[in-house]
């Protein structure tokens, strides 16, 4: 009998998460001290604990330093997405074959610094594979003015609306809606909104 999941409306919304309260948990169970994980970015311990105390919200480029450092997908600063329904599969064993569901007021955004959000679209965790949603304001960047930033993995993004600028080390992209780019990570690049309206674009980081 085929069942049918309906939406279970504003009851079930997951309450916004507090970003460093999360990036808190996942450097205390990898067991590294906030002296080490600053002594990683190349900040100071004092700039870690105001993150974590949610005091100062991180650039992207710093959100992914944080990750990197600690060994962790971009994922898993957003928690554990709370699905309405799996499909059973028992016998499957360990293989994942039904189906995760999230609702999009269970996926609510992480705010960072210059008012960019980040936003989890995946339903589940999938190794080796980052899927999210940023919007970035007028005049906002990933980074600071000048510098460029890489990081790990492999990076294709998507322009749903407005339009985002993106500086590698030696040109420059426009990209409108609709437009798509591919890069590996660890090409020194720069993301910023140059534009007077917001930019939504949609994000894939592959792994190694």
């Amino acid at each position: 009998m085929t069942s049918v999941v309906e939406h279970s409306g504003d009851a079930d919304a997951a309450l916004p998460r507090s970003l460093g309260a999360r990036l808190r948990t996942l450097r205390e169970e990898r067991g590294m001290s906030a002296r080490s994980l600053a002594k990683a970015l190349g900040i100071s311990a004092s700039a870690v604990s105001q993150i974590e105390r949610d005091v100062m919200q991180p650039s992207v480029s710093r959100l992914i330093a944080i990750t990197d450092a600690l060994g962790v997908p971009l994922a898993e600063v957003f928690g554990s997405n709370g699905s309405d329904a799996i499909a059973r599969d028992e016998a499957s064993g360990s293989e994942f074959t039904g189906f995760a569901l999230t609702r999009a007021a269970q996926s609510p955004p992480v705010m960072l610094a210059n008012g960019v959000t980040f936003r989890r679209l995946s339903p589940r965790s999938t190794a080796g594979l980052d899927f999210f949603e940023s919007v970035y304001p007028p005049g906002s960047a990933a980074i600071g003015e000048t510098d460029l930033f890489r990081h790990v993995g492999y990076e294709i993004g998507n322009v749903v609306s407005g339009e985002l600028t993106i500086e590698f080390d030696d040109e420059v992209v426009v990209l409108a809606p609709g437009d798509s780019v591919s890069y590996p990570c660890s090409r020194p690049h720069r993301i910023r909104n140059a534009s007077s309206r917001p930019a939504v674009a949609t994000w894939l980081i592959v792994h190694p």
